[in-house]
């Protein structure tokens, strides 16, 4: 009996030729990643309880990613401490403010290869399986344990799996994808399983999309999402210093609890509604919601292939006079690549306000917060309530098409009827 991606990770991470869904392992690390909410208080615990040396610090990456910059005179002496802490455990890959977002860097810099066991203290960890890695999220306590051992328990997941056909329309996008898949199955069909994202359309998902993609398995209970390690992701990894892998995929007899087929052909594209992410409706049902703020950024959508969609709507065009248009690149080497392929200069003259990089408006720290009673459509991860400042503004989640063209109307607008500029 074959394996799916997240049994053959467990497995090899444990020590084991197979592994089942329902049992528990103790699995071997082979990337932790903290960030800036919670490295502060994790390496505090480690000092409280007399850890001198990580696991492996070359195993170990740290982000200032979330409060950037400082909004906080708390936030700034936790950055301080972080960079302190970082020195005393000799940690190298260190990203300090402005760098970027974890969930870019990471597969950006080098960090992501097929099969690894990556842990974070960030629940869309699941963004690294865009390139068959385990990723998943976990909390302070664990991420301690993992620091000090290198080990971690985990619970064998069952696998559900998404067979994908067709080819996505014109200004329809992954992010349409995900969203469909949301709204169509709920936010808990993968409640602690690995999700797999396959057929013969998976292929066509740009190394971006499928970050996308994978980033939001999360906001349907996934434990870990996936697509296979094909030539495409062969070809990233190698251009960041990972020659010479193999493809890694499913075996092909593997078992799964769930296999769901999904036409891209027919969709068009989503809008997930308040104040949930699988509240999902195609554009036709919100078209004309008036807006006060449109946002492009986040590490679900602050990609190059992200803002040069957006600046292909926006180029020669202005905002609504009644919205406010934030921009945040998911990294400084996004946002460079931008400002060389003009995508930036073409946001900013329509109006736009180009933010650091890093979350941004996503986490509601600071920058980009809402008043009562305003809306936001973005391209971020979560429209909980009170996710960008006042419970009583609300949030509406949309790909980056879809953000642009509602930002130019003042209100939820269908990208297929405004059209690109190039």
């Amino acid at each position: 009996m074959g394996l799916t991606l997240a049994e053959k990770v467990l497995a090899r991470a444990s020590g084991r030729d197979e592994v089942r869904p329902g049992e528990f392992v103790v699995a071997s690390i082979d990337l932790a990643l903290v960030h800036d909410i919670f490295a502060a208080d994790v390496f505090r615990h480690l000092v409280e309880l007399g850890v001198e040396e990580l696991f492996d610090p070359d195993r170990v990456v740290i982000v200032l990613d979330h409060l950037v910059p400082a909004p906080s005179e708390a936030a700034a002496a936790a950055h301080r401490t972080i960079r302190e802490h970082v020195e005393r455990f000799g940690i190298s890959s260190f990203y300090d403010a402005g760098a970027g977002i974890c969930h870019q860097l990471l597969p950006e810099r080098g960090h992501i290869t097929p099969g690894a066991l990556v842990v974070g203290t960030d629940s869309h960890t699941t963004t690294h399986g865009a390139l068959a890695a385990a990723g998943t999220g976990i909390g302070t306590s664990e991420m301690v344990y993992a620091l000090a051992t290198g080990k971690l328990w985990f619970r064998v997941p069952p696998t559900i799996r998404f067979e994908l056909t067709g080819a996505l329309a014109p200004m329809v996008a992954w992010k349409d994808v995900i969203l469909a898949l949301a709204g169509r199955h709920g936010d808990d069909v993968a409640q602690y399983k690995a999700v797999e994202l396959g057929g013969p359309a998976a292929s066509s998902a740009s190394i971006a999309s499928r970050l996308t993609v994978c980033n939001m398995a999360v906001e349907i209970g996934a434990k870990f999402g996936f697509f296979a390690a094909d030539e495409a992701a062969l070809a990233y990894l190698a251009e960041r210093g990972h020659e010479g892998l193999e493809p890694f995929g499913p075996d092909p007899d593997a078992e799964y609890e769930a296999v769901h087929g999904f036409d891209l052909s027919s969709l068009e594209p989503q809008v997930a509604l308040p104040s949930a992410v699988d509240n999902v409706e195609p554009i036709g049902q919100v078209e004309g919601t008036r807006i006060d703020q449109a946002f492009i950024g986040s590490c679900t959508n602050g990609r190059l292939e992200d803002l040069e969609a957006a600046a292909a709507i926006l180029r020669g065009r202005q905002v609504h006079p009644g919205v406010r248009l934030l921009v945040a690149p998911a990294s400084r080497a996004v946002f460079q690549a931008a400002v060389r392929s003009g995508a930036i200069q073409a946001l900013a003259d329509a109006g736009a306000s180009v933010l650091p990089p890093g979350c941004g408006p996503c986490f509601g720290g600071h920058g980009g917060l809402l008043g009562p009673g305003e809306r936001c459509i973005g391209t971020h991860n979560r429209n909980f309530v009170g996710r960008m400042g006042s419970a009583r503004a609300e949030i509406f989640l949309a790909s980056p098409q879809t953000v642009a063209a509602s930002a130019l109307a003042g209100a939820i607008a269908d990208p297929r009827k405004v059209g690109g500029r190039g």
